[in-house]
Formats: structure tokens, sequence, C-alpha cells
């Protein structure tokens, strides 16, 4: 990969899984993180070193209730959000 990148998430809608992929140009720590609505932590997908490349990440919402979330991932300065919807 040429640059930092998290991929829109498939499907979304989702139920109760969805998958994003991590493009990482070069090695280095990565936090991603899913917020409810009103800003609260409700998962940690990653939060580690990875290697350059590409990294699928799957989060299974079936613990948490219907209703929309933010994915935000950050490596060093670069952050990227997206929502997703969980419809179950």
């Amino acid at each position: 990969p040429l640059q930092f990148n998290l991929s829109d998430a498939y499907p979304n809608p989702f139920n109760p899984t969805t998958h994003l992929t991590l493009e990482m140009p070069v090695d280095g720590h990565v936090s991603i993180q899913v917020y409810n609505v009103v800003g609260q932590v409700v998962e940690v997908l990653v939060n580690n070193n990875l290697t350059a490349g590409y990294h699928e990440i799957t989060w299974n919402a079936s613990n948490v209730p219907s209703g929309m979330y933010f994915v935000r991932s950050v490596m060093g300065s670069e952050i990227k959000t997206q929502k997703v919807m969980l419809l179950k």
C-alpha cells in the first residue's frame, strides 16, 4: 500500500459482523476503536504494532445493541473515521 487507509466496512449495515481492510505502507503502532454515538469506546479491535501490508479486521458486534457506531483508526498522525450501522 502507498498510504495508510481503512477500507469501508462491508457489509454496512450489518448483523452481527462486518469486515474492514487496513492498509499500512510502513510498520507501526495502530489503534482501531469503535465508539457509540455518545463517544464511549465500546470495542477495541486493534491496539498494537503491525507490519506493513494489508490486514483484515472483523468486528463481531453481537454484544452491543443496534445503532450507529464510529470506527476510528489511528497510526501516528493519520486518523480515519467511518460510520457503521448495526441492525439486529
